[in-house]
């Protein structure tokens, strides 16, 4: 009997081992990026804190990453790189390089119009995105200043994600994952640096955005030119892989949006609850991104061009068996990490963010959202492993019947927690976090009834392994973390060193229990089956 982390297969394909050494590295690039974004923040926090300039930014802000997550990491993406794997593997060089030029060229055009309607229409977008704003005339006014700097981004980014599909297909990994480094790298610089010669200071921020964006597409080239895929100018709609991405991207842009939206209602709710209210989820919602990008967006990355190759080339025992390796990898790691940001929510908030105009009454109300939304985080995780099995097969319809349903229920559940319980801003996060468990299952479940995805032998151990390892992860960070109260009473360098002690003795625990009970390294090292 197999190992539940081998793969049989019957022609060669890309080995785990291989796998594994690229998630570790794209891994490590998102730390590095996600690292810089909590500096990023605590320079916002400490110069800004937790107001009206700091909503509006984050209001401005959101509109274009909305739009990248719509039409350039998501719906473009998973339309994109499936057919790109498909021609680079059939079709030759030649042809895949003819299409990049054209889809580049297309998607320059599309994306140019859409940030100049943005700027334009900056007014007329933020009384829908965020009418509770319009009740304030500076802080709508501000808002509309932000968001006609930052929405260019848009541009800059889908055209980033172009060339992320392309050398993520090549199996270079590493530029791509280092892109996001470089927005928070201007941000920072914009917050400590600039700040003081712009009126008002939070302007900074929107042009380092600008800027930032700038920036990464400029990493991109080198890397482009490399392997001679470097688009140029070739305005050819009609093409047929340019056709062929066109009616993928419809569903897509259908299913992204249906996410989109969802956040688009939660931030017009919250343009109507308590002033700071937007600025304590988006802090919560930065503690959630960092195992989300570091874990799920890593293997969503390194899987969506390795289960195109294995379904355009039939092998499908490979393809389950990939999907089961990452699902296993995915709760090793998740489930800790949502343990641990619900035990240390007052820590990592406190130790992170408690400085300059950040007040403990800041640190509270993130905390109620970071619980809230940590009941969310494996199923947002599992989202972004097991969503991409079903692009590889260029079945998007199926993910976006589901994301459809999330929507419906997300907004019935902010009825019942936002409205009917006033848990305010945390009932927000705990509708979204419990529609990513819902998503997450209904995709499970409908792998499992096509019988795309069967699961490997060994769950059984395997489960009992991580409920023991996670019982005496949450004992140790619980007896060991203290109180609130002391957290906030302490020094900056005393709540680092206590922080740091405990999350090592927690990891420590952790992994050593895995160990006693017969898990190894080897065990996700493991090579396919020849």
């Amino acid at each position: 009997m197999p190992s539940f982390f081998s793969v049989t297969r019957q022609k060669p394909c890309l080995p785990l081992m291989s796998l594994l050494r690229t998630l570790f590295t794209v891994s490590g690039m998102t730390l590095l990026s996600r690292i810089l974004g909590f500096v990023r923040d605590f320079v916002v926090a400490r110069v800004f804190g937790a107001g009206m300039a700091t909503d509006a930014f984050f209001v401005a802000f959101k509109l274009p990453n909305l739009l990248r997550r719509m039409f350039a990491e998501g719906a473009f993406s998973q339309a994109y790189v499936p057919i790109l794997a498909e021609y680079k593997n059939k079709q030759g060089v030649e042809a895949t390089r003819a299409l990049v030029d054209r889809v580049a060229t297309l998607l320059a055009l599309v994306v140019a119009g859409i940030s100049l309607l943005g700027v334009l229409g900056a007014p007329y977008i933020i009384r829908v995105v965020a009418p509770g704003f319009h009740e304030d005339a500076d802080k709508f006014a501000l808002t509309v200043e932000l968001t006609r700097v930052t929405f260019p981004y848009i541009l800059f980014i889908a055209l980033v994600s172009l060339a992320a599909g392309v050398l993520n297909t090549w199996n270079r990994f590493v530029i791509p994952a280092l892109t996001p480094s470089l927005l928070n790298i201007a941000l920072i610089g914009a917050g400590l640096l600039a700040a003081p010669y712009f009126d008002p200071p939070v302007l900074a921020l929107a042009w380092g955005v600008f800027f930032g964006g700038a920036l990464q597409l400029s990493l991109q080239v080198r890397p482009l030119m490399r392997i001679n895929m470097l688009p140029r100018p070739k305005f050819d709609p009609a093409f047929p892989g340019v056709r062929r991405i066109l009616v993928l991207m419809g569903p897509a842009v259908l299913g992204v949006s249906v996410g989109q939206l969802s956040l688009v209602i939660n931030n017009i709710i919250a343009s109507f609850l308590p002033t700071g209210s937007v600025s304590w989820l988006f802090y919560a919602d930065r503690f959630m991104e960092f195992p989300s990008g570091l874990l799920g967006a890593a293997l969503g990355t390194i899987l969506l061009p390795s289960l195109s190759k294995l379904h355009a080339d039939g092998h499908m025992e490979d393809f389950s068996s990939l999907l089961d390796w990452g699902l296993r990898l995915t709760l090793l790691l998740a489930l800790p990490a949502t343990l641990a940001l619900a035990i240390l929510a007052v820590p990592l908030i406190s130790t992170l963010f408690q400085y300059g105009k950040f007040m403990p009454l800041d640190v509270y109300q993130t905390r109620d959202a970071l619980l809230a939304y940590s009941l969310g985080l494996t199923g947002l995780i599992m989202v972004k492993v097991l969503a991409p099995s079903f692009y590889a097969r260029q079945d998007i319809r199926t993910p976006v019947k589901i994301a459809i349903f999330a929507l419906v229920a997300t907004q019935l559940m902010n009825i019942v927690f936002v409205w009917l319980l006033k848990l305010n801003h945390a009932g927000l996060a705990l509708s979204i976090g419990l529609a990513a468990c819902l998503n997450a299952s209904l995709l499970y479940v409908g792998l499992r009834r096509r019988k795309i995805y069967i699961p490997q032998p060994g769950w059984g151990r395997f489960a009992f392994q991580l409920f023991a390892a996670l019982a005496a992860l949450g004992a140790v960070l619980w007896f060991g973390s203290g109180t609130a109260e002391e957290w906030l009473a302490r020094g900056g360098a005393s709540r680092v060193l206590h922080l740091s002690g405990v999350v090592v003795a927690g990891t420590a625990s952790y992994f050593g229990v895995l160990f006693a009970l017969g898990l190894r390294p080897r065990d996700f090292r493991r090579r396919a089956v020849q």
